[in-house]
């Protein structure tokens, strides 16, 4: 049976968590949309394209320093017109070795569902702690 919209969205945030803390590229690479656009949470740097977050990915991975994101979506808006949809939850980052959160806060993504997939289009992360 096919996963409902929401649900479908639901599973892609927590293959992206995984790929996040199993360090795996080739993971994250498919949630992505070829533009996908990225605004960080502290400087909004604009990361804009899927192989720039590619390679910010790649450097973060490689960093000893390195924290784990997780984000924890607190609801997911299906349009009824369009083949899109909004996430809005919060994220903290743990340092990859265990300990307290580092860094937290709140984001939103807007996803698209292209064929049968759903990929993030755009996210927006703001830092709050």
């Amino acid at each position: 049976m096919k996963p409902t919209p929401e649900l479908a969205i639901r599973l892609a945030r927590a293959t992206f968590n995984r790929a996040i803390a199993e360090a795996d590229l080739a993971a994250i690479a498919p949630l992505l949309a070829k533009g996908a656009i990225l605004v960080t949470g502290t400087d909004s740097a604009v990361i804009a394209g899927r192989k720039p977050q590619l390679a910010t990915w790649e450097r973060d991975f490689a960093s000893p320093h390195r924290l784990v994101y997780t984000r924890l979506a607190d609801a997911v808006t299906i349009s009824p017109v369009e083949p899109i949809a909004l996430e809005q939850g919060r994220w903290h980052g743990v340092p990859a070795d265990g300990g307290a959160p580092a860094a937290s806060g709140v984001y939103t993504a807007k996803w698209r569902q292209i064929d049968s997939d759903w990929v993030i289009e755009a996210e927006l992360y703001v830092t709050l702690a």
